[in-house]
């Protein structure tokens, strides 16, 4: 003799793995969006260190082919543009993401750090 509750759940037997199948791809699709900030996350802090080293670099008096070396070397492919702002050289940098469906959708990460001219 069965229970009506056995009787229940052999007639819902598929309905888990039909459910499963239906939503599995849209978790992997939210997980794959969070893993991809996080990863873009950590490159705007890698990337506004670099400005920042390079603000320092030309408040040492670095040429700007130093600085340029110098950002080549902690931020491939980022672009580097030096500007001066009365007694403060200024380090801009921007590159596109690393994470490629964000790159795609055309997200641009930028920062910029300034420093005193002659300072120490």
């Amino acid at each position: 003799m069965r229970s009506r509750w056995a009787d229940r759940v052999a007639g819902d037997a598929g309905t888990v793995t039909a459910e499963l199948a239906t939503v599995l791809p849209a978790v992997v699709l939210v997980l794959g969006c969070c893993l991809g900030a996080v990863q873009v996350v950590g490159q705007q802090v890698r990337l506004t260190d670099a400005a920042a080293d390079a603000a320092r670099a030309l408040s040492r008096g670095d040429t700007p082919d130093q600085v340029a070396a110098l950002v080549a070397s902690e931020m491939r492919g980022a672009r580097l543009s030096l500007q001066t702002h009365g007694q403060f050289v200024c380090a801009r940098l921007s590159a596109d993401s690393s994470f490629a469906a964000f790159a795609l959708a055309g997200l641009r990460l930028e920062s910029q750090s300034c420093a005193l001219a002659g300072g120490l």
